[in-house]
């Protein structure tokens, strides 16, 4: 896999992508059902596709040349030196192979600026929570609002950047 920007020629992937993922990570926890409402939201093609445009802001892909493995986008908060992880997903039969690594450098590259990183995560995501934590990230807190717009909870992570 190499990672890319992405372009919207990839949206429709990054849907599918989006929509496995979270689906074999998050029914056993929300249902399947609220599930299926969140990805209709959250990763439309249209929601996707406004990322694009969005200022200061990083959208990757992992690309095989085949297919779409994952996906990732940051964006610069109202202090420039915090930049925001909100998704870093990799498809269920792709990951542990380093491409999670991949896009979390790249996206920590695109920001030489930005002293922290930082992103929200599921605790139930006992996965994801595991690869932050080996990636250097510490928990500094919790939201009641997961991705701004909902009424889930996560844990706060950052990480400091040199």
């Amino acid at each position: 896999m190499f990672v890319r920007t992405a372009s919207e020629r990839d949206l429709a992937a990054v849907r599918d992508l989006l929509v496995e993922t979270w689906h074999a990570t998050y029914d056993s926890i929300y249902g399947a059902e609220r599930v299926r409402e969140i990805t209709d939201e959250w990763h439309s093609v249209a929601s996707l596709k406004a990322r694009l445009a969005r200022p200061n802001s990083e959208f990757l892909v992992a690309d095989d040349g085949k297919r779409i493995g994952g996906m990732a986008f940051a964006a610069a908060s109202s202090d420039p030196a915090t930049i925001l992880l909100h998704q870093l997903y990799v498809r269920p039969d792709c990951q542990r192979k380093g491409i999670g690594k991949l896009l979390l450098d790249e996206i920590e590259e695109s920001f030489p600026e930005a002293k922290i990183l930082r992103l929200e995560v599921e605790e139930a995501n006992g996965a994801a929570v595991l690869f932050y934590r080996m990636n250097g990230f510490l928990p500094v807190g919790n939201a009641s609002n997961y991705g701004g717009d909902s009424d889930l909870p996560a844990l706060v992570f950052e990480k400091t950047l040199s």
